[in-house]
């Protein structure tokens, strides 16, 4: 049942690979069913910010405004590749605000339902917010997109890429790849142009996937391994101007086993255009 709801939903969408990837189909009033792709992924799991997108989508056609403003995940057990199933609930619809909550539930290995990944969202109109933007904020500074390095341009496969790699533009600043080298800053720093690699300009949806689209900042923090997303919010601040988007993440506090990241991404307008914040677990030895 579920893999022909999303091929069903496949064959109404256009070119975008990330459209056709987070395409859900509705079964019922409120449930949708999927098919995570596998082209998602990072080493066996399914990208976080991948299934945010997914369960944004899902959101924004349960609801009656299509934009998220807020949207705060948690993360329960990991997500696979395969069919999963998305129940949404309307918490509350207003004038220019509407709430809502939503799951998304595969089987595991004994047939059993479990619930991977529980969100609560805020939906609005982006295109209906004011101009005014009173801001201390700065785009982070950057090389230039052809001074920066992707998974491509290492002579060995760089730690942590996957499949999602392909589907990615990505180019990384230098100063953030000392890690790479074996020798990480310690800064806790992550940047990158960021964009989808088959030319799809952003939009909100997208956004959900870049806010956790780098590489970890345990990797400049001299960690390795992978750093698995615990909860994880993001506001969407403004639909963003075509071309490549900028992403700053850093990371001030690693104690105990669980760090913070806190990601902005900028679009090619100079705008923030999404914030987000997640806390991770990390691996120590």
């Amino acid at each position: 049942m579920f893999e022909e709801t999303a091929q069903a939903a496949r064959a109404t969408i256009g070119d975008s690979e990330f459209d056709r990837d987070t395409a859900v189909t509705l079964r019922e009033p409120g449930v949708y069913g999927i098919d995570l792709s596998a082209g998602w992924t990072i080493i066996n799991a399914v990208n976080g910010g991948y299934l945010l997108a997914v369960l944004g989508r899902a959101l924004g056609e349960a609801l009656p405004h299509s934009d998220p403003f807020t949207i705060s995940a948690h993360y329960l057990t990991a997500s696979q590749p395969g069919p999963a199933v998305i129940r949404t609930d309307v918490v509350r619809t207003g004038r220019t605000l509407s709430t809502g909550q939503a799951s998304l539930f595969q089987y595991d290995e004994e047939g059993r339902e479990v619930e991977r990944i529980r969100v609560l969202a805020s939906y609005g109109e982006l295109d209906s917010l004011p101009d005014d933007v009173r801001t201390s904020a700065k785009p982070p500074v950057l090389p230039p997109l052809e001074q920066c390095f992707g998974p491509g341009d290492a002579p060995t496969p760089i730690p942590g890429s996957s499949a999602i790699t392909d589907r990615l533009m990505l180019k990384l600043d230098p100063a953030t790849l000392g890690w790479v080298l074996g020798k990480p800053s310690g800064k806790g720093e992550m940047r990158a142009w960021f964009g989808l690699a088959d030319g799809r300009d952003a939009d909100p949806l997208s956004l959900l996937l870049a806010v956790d689209a780098l590489p970890p900042t345990a990797f400049e923090l001299g960690l390795s391994g992978w750093v698995p997303t615990v909860e994880l919010t993001v506001h969407v601040r403004c639909r963003p101007a075509p071309g490549p988007l900028r992403v700053s993440i850093t990371t001030r506090n690693l104690a105990h086993g669980f760090l913070e990241e806190d990601a902005e991404v900028w679009d090619s307008a100079d705008r923030l255009v999404a914030q987000s914040r997640q806390l991770a677990r990390a691996r120590l030895a």
